[in-house]
C-alpha cells in the first residue's frame, strides 16, 4: 500500500496472550487492516505452543511476502506481530516486541505483568499502555529512529549549551537529579542522571511524551523497568512552547501545582533559546555545518552512549540540494534510511540491538563499509570506532565519491562541540 508520497505504509498486527493459556489480553494493528479472527489467533498461538512442548523455541517464519516473530516474557506473557517481509533480519522485530513488552512495564509495572491474577482486570488496566505501544507500531512514519537503532534521537542545537544551565536549576528546584528538554521527541539536554538512565528508558521516555495528547501539564505514574521496574515515580511534564517540554522525574514531593508556578520563573529567560531550537527542526543539526549537496538524509548513532542524530531535510537557503529534495519526500527518504539500517544491522555489520551481531559472525571478516546503488538513489553505511553513518545519497553522485564523502561527514558531525553525539 502506497500513499500520494509514495512512501510504503508498513501493515502490522500484533497479538498479546497470556502465556500459559494463550488468553487473547489485547490486540493492535497499524495500516487498513480488519481485525485478525479468534482462529486466526489462537492458531498463531497453538503453533508457538505445539513447538514448545516438543523442546523447540519458535522465533519466526515466513511466508509469501509475510513475517510472523512469537517472544515469550517471564512465561507470563506471548508477544506476537505479523507483518511485511521486509528481508531484514529478525534482530528487528525482536526489538519491537522487546520495546513493547517494556512500554507495559513502563506504564503498569513488571509485578502486574509478569504476574496476571486476574485476567479480565489486567485486560482493562493495560489500556494504558496503548497509545506507547500505537507509537512503536507507526515505524516508518515516525519521525524519529531511536526504537529502531536502540539509541535515543537528538537534535544539536548552538543553544544547547545555554538551556542545560536552565534544566539543572530547575530540576534542582524540584528537588531532583533527573530532567531533560525534549524538542519534537528529541533530547535536546539532559541531566547527567537522565543520561545513566537505560537505552530502553531513554527510549520509551522520549517517545511517551509526544504519544500522549498534548496539555500544558502532566503528573503521571511510571515505572522505569531497568532502575524501578516495582516502583513507580512521578513524570512530570511541563509545555514550554509548541512541541517543546520539559520532563522531570521526581519522588513524592513536590506537588504538579508547586512546581508549575516555578516554570515562568525559570524558564522564561530561556525562552529565545527555545524558540531558536525549535526552528532547528527538522534539520536537528546546526546551519553552520554544511554537508555536501548530493546527501539526502543521514542517521549517525553512538553505540556506547546510545544517542542518535538523523536529518531528512539539509537544504537551506539557496541550497543547491533543494531540487533534489523536491523530487523526494521527506517521508520516502525517511523509509529508505530506515530500510537501510535495517538491511545492514544484523546482516553485514551489529550494534547494540539485541541479536544484531548473529548475522555479521558468520564473515570471516569484520564488514566495516557497505554500500547499494539503485536507479533512484544510493546508500553507504560505514563504522568507525563507536559510531556508525548511514547516509542516503541523490543519484547523481559518483558512485566512487561514496567512501570519501561518508567518512568526511561522520568526522565533520562527531568531532563539532555542537553536536555532542
Amino acid at each position: 500500500m502506497r500513499t500520494r508520497t509514495g512512501c510504503l505504509q508498513m501493515a502490522v498486527y500484533l497479538v498479546c496472550l497470556t502465556a500459559a493459556g494463550g488468553v487473547p489480553i489485547f490486540t493492535r494493528s497499524k495500516g487498513e487492516l480488519k481485525p485478525l479472527p479468534f482462529p486466526v489467533i489462537g492458531s498463531l498461538n497453538a503453533v508457538h505452543m505445539f513447538a514448545s512442548n516438543h523442546g523447540v523455541t519458535l522465533q519466526s517464519t515466513t511466508t509469501k511476502g509475510s513475517k510472523i516473530v512469537w517472544k515469550v516474557f517471564h512465561n507470563s506473557i506471548t508477544l506476537i506481530v505479523a507483518t511485511r517481509d521486509d528481508h531484514s533480519d529478525d534482530c528487528h522485530l525482536a526489538q519491537l516486541l522487546d520495546n513493547i513488552f517494556q512500554a507495559m512495564v513502563l506504564m503498569y509495572g513488571a509485578d502486574d505483568v509478569t504476574n496476571i491474577k486476574n485476567i479480565e482486570r489486567f485486560k482493562r488496566e493495560i489500556k494504558v499502555c496503548f497509545q506507547l505501544v500505537d507509537t512503536l507500531l507507526e515505524d516508518a512514519t515516525l519521525p524519529t529512529f531511536s526504537n529502531l537503532t536502540n539509541a535515543v534521537d537528538m537534535i544539536a542545537a548552538p543553544e544547547n549549551a545555554v538551556l542545560q544551565n536552565f534544566l539543572d536549576a530547575f530540576t534542582e528546584a524540584a528537588g531532583s537529579q533527573y530532567g531533560c528538554l525534549l524538542v519534537h521527541g528529541k533530547v535536546a539536554v539532559a541531566t547527567k542522571k537522565w543520561w545513566l538512565f537505560s537505552p530502553t528508558e531513554l527510549i520509551l521516555l522520549s517517545l511517551l511524551v509526544p504519544a500522549m495528547t498534548r496539555c500544558t501539564s502532566r503528573d503521571l505514574p511510571v515505572f522505569l523497568p531497568q532502575l524501578s521496574p516495582t516502583v513507580p515515580h512521578r513524570l512530570m511534564t511541563f509545555d514550554l512552547l509548541k512541541n517543546i517540554e520539559i520532563c522531570v522525574i521526581t519522588g513524592p514531593t513536590p506537588s504538579l501545582a508547586e512546581l508549575e508556578l516555578e516554570v515562568n520563573r525559570f524558564w522564561k529567560p530561556g525562552y529565545e533559546s527555545l524558540k531558536a531550537v525549535s526552528q532547528l527542526h527538522p534539520r536537528n543539526f546546526p546551519t553552520s555545518l554544511y554537508l555536501d549537496d548530493n546527501i539526502l538524509g543521514f542517521v549517525v548513532v553512538n553505540t556506547e552512549l546510545h544517542r542518535c542524530l538523523c536529518s531528512v531535510h539539509l537544504a537551506s537557503g539557496q541550497d543547491t540540494r533543494q531540487t533534489a529534495e523536491k523530487s523526494m519526500s521527506r517521508e520516502r527518504r525517511r523509509e529508505i534510511l530506515r530500510s537501510w539500517y535495517k538491511k545492514v544491522i544484523g546482516t553485514y555489520m551489529s550494534s547494540s540491538v539485541e541479536g544484531s551481531d548473529t548475522g555479521p559472525a558468520e564473515f570471516c571478516h569484520t564488514p566495516l563499509e557497505t554500500y547499494v546503488v539503485t536507479d533512484t538513489h544510493k546508500c553507504y553505511a560505514l563504522e568507525s570506532g563507536q559510531h556508525q553513518i548511514f547516509v542516503l545519497y541523490h543519484i547523481s553522485i559518483p558512485t566512487f565519491a561514496m567512501r570519501s564523502v561518508t567518512q568526511k561527514t561522520l568526522s565533520y558531525l562527531t568531532k563539532d562541540k555542537q553536536v555532542n553525539i
